[in-house]
């Protein structure tokens, strides 16, 4: 039998997304806290999806974007700088290592019209909205 540490905050983190979450696009797999992966905003701008993740310290080269089926997967991996001298730290607050975050798209997502670009720290990809998808303001319906 394996122990696995509870984590109380992950339980209210949980409860927050069940309660206030948009549902279209749902995380694919949480992370567990503690763990190091780029915190990801998610938001609809011009018709498109944007996905803006902070990879501060990490080159292009260190990250990739794969789309498969509706999951987009963003993984990467950040790594200490190794130098001659081994300096003697007090105290590491930087996580380094490998991280995968994948999301779930909405029905409407144009999975064939996808850009990614990496600038100043921050990963930033647009999947555009398929035409004649329904627009998401809200439209007032008269009642009869």
């Amino acid at each position: 039998m394996s122990l696995i540490k509870w984590e109380p905050l992950n339980d209210i983190e949980a409860m927050v997304d069940r309660a206030f979450s948009w549902p279209s696009l749902r995380l694919g797999n949480a992370m567990p806290l503690g763990e190091w992966g780029p915190r990801v905003d998610i938001f609809e701008c011009d018709g498109t999806y944007q996905f803006v993740a902070d990879i501060p310290g990490m080159a292009r080269e260190d990250v990739s974007v794969k789309l498969s089926g509706d999951m987009l997967t963003i993984q990467g991996e950040r790594k200490r700088e190794s130098e001659e001298t081994k300096p003697h730290f007090h105290r590491v607050e930087r996580s380094y290592g490998s991280f995968s975050r994948s999301f779930s798209l909405p029905d409407d997502a144009d999975l064939h019209a996808i850009n990614a670009h990496c600038e100043n720290g921050e990963l930033t990809i647009s999947i555009a909205k398929k035409a004649g998808a329904p627009s998401a303001d809200a439209v007032t319906v008269p009642v009869d």
